[in-house]
């Protein structure tokens, strides 16, 4: 039987308690009558918030608390970001279930400026993000680019106070949270590459817990799941992290997985690039291949400088 309540630990943040409570009411529609209880936990990420969390530790922080709080019996499952999610697994954890994707793609916000190239030179460009930061200063080496910490509120209020011109983050984190017109534009694949699992939702268990992974199961989705399988691989390879300028992104052609990937270096002047094509069920060998590419091309300087 299923524990009683089934119980999602998930972090404070107003995104992520909507991503825990999207999952719940998704198993309730599949499990009607399924008792689930929504666990708050803290964590280190969110409670640090006035330096780069690549000073702190990284993206990781945010999952690390979740899965001890599920070692201690305090919850069955946890939803993550997928782009949150450190490239392995623990082995007393899996990871079964990646939901269907939201918009995967950056979003450019500004009350001013319709778009990245609309900025005057030496404007200042608020995000979070060193992937985001390296294609930002690549395009436009002129620009300001400064760490934006916080929620997504938060951020919108640093903007909105005139503290940047523009900022940049996950289009996703803003439609979900019914804030889909704050975005001026969504940047293509082609101007900013998105992140590893970016825009997708997983739900992460206990590897010993059969009826929770039987329950989960119905959530999961076979393209977002092949796809972000795919660019995994390339994070795997690389040992990627928050702390890495890193990107990958998989789009389905028919049976096929077209697969881009991106490795740059913190002021954007190196940005070595790789994609390739492969079967869908092909998806994590083309993620590894692609990673031995952007190595033979000299990833591994760059990420050595930025670790």
């Amino acid at each position: 039987m299923p524990p009683e309540p089934l119980r999602i630990a998930t972090r404070r943040s107003p995104l992520a308690v909507w991503q825990a409570e999207h999952v719940a009411r998704r198993l309730q529609d599949r499990h009607p009558g399924l008792d689930i209880q929504l666990v708050r936990m803290s964590t280190r990420g969110d409670e640090i918030t006035d330096r780069p969390l690549m000073a702190v530790g990284g993206k990781a922080l945010f999952v690390k608390a979740l899965e001890e709080g599920m070692l201690e019996g305090r919850a069955d499952i946890a939803v993550h970001s997928m782009k949150d999610v450190p490239a392995r697994v623990p082995e007393a954890f899996r990871l079964p279930v990646i939901l269907d994707r939201e918009d995967p793609c950056d979003a450019f916000v500004s009350a001013r400026y319709g778009d990245v190239r609309e900025l005057p030179e030496g404007a200042r460009v608020g995000t979070a993000s060193l992937r985001r930061e390296c294609q930002l200063r690549a395009r436009r080496p002129d620009l300001i680019v400064e760490s934006l910490r916080g929620n997504v509120q938060t951020r919108l209020a640093k903007l909105d106070r005139g503290e940047f011109d523009a900022i940049v983050l996950a289009a996703s984190g803003l439609r979900r949270l019914g804030m889909g017109d704050r975005i001026t534009r969504v940047m293509p694949p082609e101007d900013s590459l998105p992140a590893v699992g970016q825009g997708a939702l997983g739900i992460e268990c206990r590897a010993g817990d059969a009826e929770v992974q039987r329950l989960i199961a119905t959530l999961d989705d076979a393209d977002t799941h092949d796809r972000v399988a795919a660019e995994r691989a390339v994070n795997a390879r690389l040992e990627g992290s928050c702390h890495v300028p890193l990107a990958a992104y998989a789009v389905l052609e028919g049976d096929a997985l077209w697969l881009r990937a991106l490795v740059a270096s913190r002021d954007g002047r190196r940005v070595l690039r790789a994609e390739g094509r492969a079967p869908r069920d092909e998806g994590p060998a083309l993620g590894d291949r692609l990673a031995a590419d952007l190595l033979a091309q000299g990833a591994g300087d760059i990420l050595a400088e930025v670790h």
